[in-house]
């Protein structure tokens, strides 16, 4: 079985995240062609769509809906729809070897990050680090160009994922740090971009950056 190996992207909401996966994607890491999956992304375009399609059934359309409105996470017994939606991004992009998978929103507990070690090998973690008043700046401003159309930015919805941020996501970093996997931490600011973020995480995997190479 081939070994999809993936760089996790953490951080709380509005830190560029899904910028600087995109960016990634463009410009590569390690001299590898990556594929940025943004869970939230997927999600929000099967939401979208004007019903099922062949791919997601009327429950599953229905669930992805209630959970993007009440700002959930997928538990561990919803992991199935997870992976199908993670398998289907790989057959879309047409993913081999020796192509890096950018994870953004898949795991974001532990009961998920067990669930993906049979579909994943996660060699590195970037944990943005962002203060609630930069990320308030970020969205006010949308910083990094994604939030013209999201409907759940309001405060009291970025409040409380920030407060799940920290409750579930954030114990990420001791998870993966205890398995030997690679944790780097980008600092963000309320003006930081793509670009600036991109530059900051090439100098940190440099080997003068201590992380290995970029």
């Amino acid at each position: 079985m081939k070994t999809i190996e993936a760089i996790l992207l953490i951080g709380p909401t509005s830190a560029g995240k899904t910028p600087l996966g995109d960016h990634m994607q463009q410009r590569g890491v390690f001299g590898r062609r990556c594929h940025h999956f943004d869970f939230g992304r997927e999600l929000r375009s099967i939401s979208s769509a004007q019903g099922p399609s062949p791919e997601f059934g009327p429950e599953e359309h229905a669930f992805i809906r209630d959970v993007l409105d009440k700002g959930q996470l997928l538990e561990n017994e919803h992991f199935p729809l997870a992976e199908k939606i993670f398998r289907k991004f790989l057959s879309e992009r047409g993913w081999q070897e020796p192509d890096l998978i950018i994870l953004n929103g898949l795991p974001r507990h532990e009961g998920q990050a067990r669930d993906m070690e049979r579909l994943v090998t996660i060699t590195h973690l970037l944990a943005l680090d962002c203060c609630a008043e930069d990320i308030c700046a970020r969205i006010e401003e949308n910083t990094g160009g994604d939030r013209a159309f999201r409907t759940d930015d309001s405060e009291k919805m970025v409040r409380e994922k920030l407060a799940l941020y920290s409750k579930r996501t954030a114990p990420l970093m001791e998870h993966y740090s205890a398995k030997g996997c690679h944790l780097t931490t980008v600092c963000v600011g309320a003006t930081s971009s793509a670009e600036s973020l991109y530059a900051q995480l090439l100098q940190l995997l440099s080997p003068e950056g201590g992380a290995g190479s970029a």
